[in-house]
């Protein structure tokens, strides 16, 4: 199948939106109506533009209200459609795309809707045109696709096919079957668009909600298996309509199109076997199977009040890099790296972000192929230099400018600690109990958030879970968790409108999306806390209305709502599963750490989340100058 896609779904003016899907390497592009319309300049100023960049021009797109019209504004429409036509000679397009009526001035009936795409195939295939009909889920008399397939049947004109939007027959719910029965060569164009699940009107969801394949919750798979049946291989375009994408940039989210359609198509050729020879074969998603370390950008000020923390948090210096300003700090199965270069990756993103994390290490199982997958998706590889005889770690990209690294047993990539780093002395070490990383909560800006979310599940072996709308003193913040299936590696993305909430002041803080908090776990968080509190660790205080109503709705003992409340631990509980949470206060720059015991506990703690955001609000407020 070719990939192509609609200038819709970009932002920008039409040159900046074809310029962007050039440099995603699509190859087909479909020219929206007004994209057209506003450009300053010719149609076949236009088709020069995009032949040089190496495209072509699929289709021109949409063609409103056409079918079923009575006189005189059939007569209207058909001189309309003359006009298209010579607009299309111009940009060396050979297709019209036509959507179901929506006039309340148009009249019903497939013979008559059927007549009317016969004479338009006949007009288009005069000048060696052709024309497809789609079914807009909110059309008023033609909704459904298999009423679409029986105009074009009916039409029974070569010009004349179909265009199979997979919004609008997955968001009506349509029984798919019917697609395996229609001949290829009848389905002229697949538009590909996903979306979250939503209750709202068809034409709303549709205009501001869509998204690419893998971002939502429509089962685009199973429409990509009942197309396979019918041996399409044409253009398989996607159109997007989404607030958010309007707003980001144009190449970040022409590449994600790219990206998502490599990774739907691969999936496809898992389930089906050969798709199509310009499917490439992918290597397989990695299986992660945790954090092997986290990495903070330090200067020597940063150093001392980042390992004085680590320090309280019960963190042993466990190594010293053989030739950088690189200590190991660890604690059970965690590795925090401090990287107080004077000059390399760590060091510049330390002079853009201050104190914050630059690099995660994922555990994975075949680290050399995780990157040339992440390649293969348009994800950017890193290298750095590295000295004589230490190990070179692959790495791609990641979210702001961070590093994600791959390390895995199979090349020996887990000897890094012994090769790179020298053991440092540990005498007296009490540790607090902190066992592994649980989980990485990462915040970005509200536009990039679907942008993280396909790049995580385009690469690694994870699941989304469904979004959590949090209630934040200053806005709304989404938050959306994805993991994997035994909950060893835990990512959450989280993204406001709002400006005034933590999550965007940390972004105004870091200057840019990054990681924000790291939750580590522990088996007993009340000894952990004890720990914490006599190393002089500053635990963020919660207010005494929490646990007032905390001992109304849980059933807890009066010991044990004593014991939360002397801790400052917030508590959950699921069934008989329970989650305790106690949090740090923030460092500069908005970064803290999170405590938590899970007792076969799956979530977050959702439940508590806005009270934990006003404490640190009001934690925050509390530390400004008077006046402020």
């Amino acid at each position: 199948m070719r990939k192509a896609i609609a200038t819709v779904c970009l932002s920008g003016s039409l040159t900046e939106k074809i310029e962007a899907i050039a440099a995603a390497q699509f190859k087909g592009v479909e020219i929206f109506e007004n994209d057209l319309l506003s450009f300053n300049g010719t149609p076949a100023e236009v088709q020069r533009m995009i032949e040089g960049l190496g495209l072509q021009t699929i289709t021109l797109q949409p063609f409103r209200d056409f079918e079923g019209m009575p006189e005189p504004q059939r007569s209207k429409v058909f001189a309309r459609a003359e006009r298209k036509f010579d607009v299309m000679e111009e940009l060396g397009c050979d297709l019209l795309m036509v959507c179901s009526n929506v006039s309340p001035d148009s009249l019903g009936g497939i013979e008559r809707a059927a007549a009317d795409f016969h004479e338009l195939g006949e007009r288009a295939a005069k000048r060696g045109m052709r024309v497809a009909f789609e079914a807009l889920s909110w059309g008023r008399h033609i909704h459904d696709y298999r009423d679409a397939w029986e105009v074009v049947r009916r039409a029974n004109h070569p010009a004349v096919g179909l265009v199979l939007d997979s919004f609008h027959v997955l968001a009506r719910g349509t029984d798919l079957s019917a697609i395996r029965s229609i001949p290829s060569d009848k389905i002229f164009l697949v538009q590909m668009a996903d979306a979250p699940k939503l209750d709202m009107d068809y034409l709303s969801w549709s205009r501001h909600y869509r998204c690419f394949p893998g971002q939502g919750d429509l089962p685009v798979d199973a429409f990509m298996d009942a197309l396979h049946a019918t041996g399409f291989d044409g253009h398989l375009s996607l159109e997007i309509f989404n607030d958010r994408f309007r707003a980001g940039s144009a190449r970040s989210v022409a590449i994600d199109g790219q990206r998502s359609l490599i990774v739907m198509l691969d999936e496809l050729r898992r389930r089906k076997g050969d798709v199509s020879p310009a499917v490439e074969a992918l290597p397989p998603k990695a299986h992660c199977s945790g954090v092997e370390f986290v990495e903070f950008a330090v200067d020597e000020r940063g150093a001392a009040g980042l390992e004085r923390i680590l320090g309280g948090l019960g963190f042993r210096k466990a190594g010293i890099h053989r030739s950088k300003d690189v200590t190991r700090w660890r604690q059970g199965d965690i590795n925090i790296v401090v990287n107080a270069e004077k000059e390399g990756f760590a060091h510049s993103f330390n002079i853009t972000h201050g104190t914050a994390i630059c690099a995660l290490a994922l555990r994975v199982d075949d680290a050399p192929g995780t990157v040339e997958r992440a390649v293969t998706l348009l994800d950017q590889p890193f290298q750095q230099p590295v000295g004589p005889g230490e190990m070179n770690i692959p790495a791609v990209r990641g979210l702001g400018g961070s590093i994600l690294y791959f390390v895995d047993r199979k090349t020996g990539l887990d000897r890094h600690w012994d090769v790179d780093f020298e053991p440092a002395d540990t005498e007296d070490f009490t540790g607090a109990g902190l066992r592994s990383v649980d989980h990485v909560s990462q915040s970005m800006h509200y536009e990039e958030m679907l942008t993280w979310l396909l790049f995580y599940a385009s690469l690694l072996d994870v699941r989304k879970t469904p979004v959590q709308t949090v209630i934040d003193p200053g806005g709304v913040v989404q938050s959306q968790a994805i993991e994997t299936p035994d909950g060893s590696l835990r990512l959450i993305l989280n993204a406001s409108q709002s400006q005034r909430t933590l999550s965007s002041r940390f972004l105004s803080e870091l200057f840019g999306s990054g990681v924000q908090h790291i939750a580590l776990a522990t088996d007993d968080i009340f000894a952990t806390v004890e720990r914490l509190r006599a190393n002089g660790v500053d635990l963020l205080p919660i207010p005494e209305n929490y646990y007032d109503d905390l001992e109304v709705r849980a059933d807890l003992s009066a010991d044990d709502m004593e014991r939360l409340r002397a801790a400052s631990i917030l508590y959950d509980r699921e069934g008989a599963a329970e989650y305790f949470q106690v949090y740090t206060t923030t460092m500069g720059g908005g970064f803290f750490f999170e405590i938590v015991e899970r007792r076969s506990y799956k979530g977050y703690g959702a439940v508590n989340a806005p009270i934990r955001l006003a404490s640190q609000a009001r934690l925050a407020s509390d530390m400004l100058p008077p006046g402020l």
